[in-house]
């Protein structure tokens, strides 16, 4: 016999079962509120049976206060539970046991740590000389190219071969697509881990004035976001914005590769670009996300509407990033070589000035 809150007539009955027995008995009664505390359940109804131990009244009144009690936090539950079910829908077991996303403690871990080398890292680097990092940016940076590629051709095959529909896919009815996909986001999960070296390597290096609100903003964020991602809706329409990202690393962590090689910095002009594609991608990620409200699916609601304004977030700091990092500084050039700034000596362009105006024109890494 399940003696809990769902309806009144059981309330009545462990109300009178323990009013006729004593305070260990409603201890039993009123601490067990599942089917896990059957036992003490059948010992109170044996207990009455017996008719031993009577309780104070006062006694009875404060335990029946605290049985109303428990009833309206079950009936609470039950009802956040509905909801949530409703706008996130079920844990996914497709992905139970896969490495890290059992339970959230390592990705929080990680998160903290990443905070504290954050704010720690500068100070302890303040006396120190920089790190060059040259040959091990190269391979860190080539390597993200890589995975980034690889990322991106499984996604695009993947949803090609489960037959996606644009406006709105559902978790579960791409068949063995979904496992590609679910496989490939893991890694995607995974790198927004790895990345975090990103933050670490401009520590190493001095080069703090890169280390801005968007950067630790995007950084610490994203891998949070991902583990409750790939934990509730790892396929479906959750493939449009790592997908789109993930071609945006192909072109960033090349150009990062190859910008530590000095012999070819001059050659790379894109990086202005990057932050454009940056800024499409959230645009159409946003409006890839909004067709799952209008034209809804067995998608979870909650989701869409989360990203959306994630990606309003980030649209508003990579703007303002962007108008800080290209405009503002165009217009400085500008009325600096109006107000003859750039020395010239016989017709040549003072070498000291030209080297002085190049270190201003370096931009801020975005991502």
């Amino acid at each position: 016999m399940y003696l809990g809150c769902n309806s009144h007539n059981q309330e009545q009955q462990v109300t009178n079962t323990c009013s006729r027995t004593g305070p260990f008995c409603w201890l039993g009664c009123l601490l067990t509120g599942t089917d896990e505390g059957f036992p003490l359940k059948v010992a109170c109804l044996w207990m009455a049976g017996l008719g031993v131990l009577e309780i104070p009244a006062s006694f009875l009144h404060v335990s029946k206060r605290a049985l109303h009690q428990d009833c309206r936090m079950e009936r609470l539950d039950k009802t956040i539970n509905s909801y949530l079910d409703i706008w996130l829908g079920p844990r996914d077991p497709r992905v139970k046991g896969w490495l890290l996303l059992e339970n959230y403690t390592p990705t929080f871990i990680f998160s903290v740590l990443y905070l504290v080398i954050v704010w720690l890292g500068p100070k302890y680097m303040r006396n120190k000389q920089p790190f060059s990092c040259r040959g091990i940016l190269v391979v860190y940076n080539l390597g993200l190219t890589l995975l980034s590629l690889y990322m991106f051709y499984e996604l695009v095959t993947g949803v090609w071969e489960g037959g996606y529909n644009f406006y709105c896919q559902d978790t579960r009815s791409g068949g063995e697509a979904d496992m590609k996909i679910i496989h490939v986001l893991w890694w995607y999960y995974f790198s927004k881990l790895i990345e975090f070296m990103d933050t670490f390597f401009f520590i190493l290096r001095k080069n703090n004035h890169q280390i801005t609100v968007l950067h630790v903003y995007h950084h610490a964020t994203m891998l949070n976001i991902w583990w409750f991602v790939m934990n509730w809706v790892p396929c479906g329409h959750s493939y449009f914005g790592a997908t789109l990202n993930s071609f945006i690393h192909v072109l960033m962590y090349s150009y990062y590769g190859l910008s530590a090689v000095p012999a070819m910095r001059p050659y790379l002009w894109w990086k202005k670009y990057i932050t454009q594609g940056q800024l499409i991608q959230f645009v159409l990620t946003i409006f890839q996300t909004s067709c799952g409200v209008v034209w809804p699916c067995a998608f979870p609601q909650g989701w869409l509407y989360f990203q959306i304004f994630y990606m309003i977030s980030l649209i508003i700091l990579f703007t303002n990033f962007y108008i800080q990092t290209y405009n503002k500084k165009a217009s400085s050039r500008r009325k600096e070589y109006q107000n003859g700034s750039t020395a010239t000596v016989n017709g040549y362009t003072n070498s000291f000035s030209s080297l002085e105006n190049n270190v201003k024109q370096r931009k801020q890494r975005k991502d």
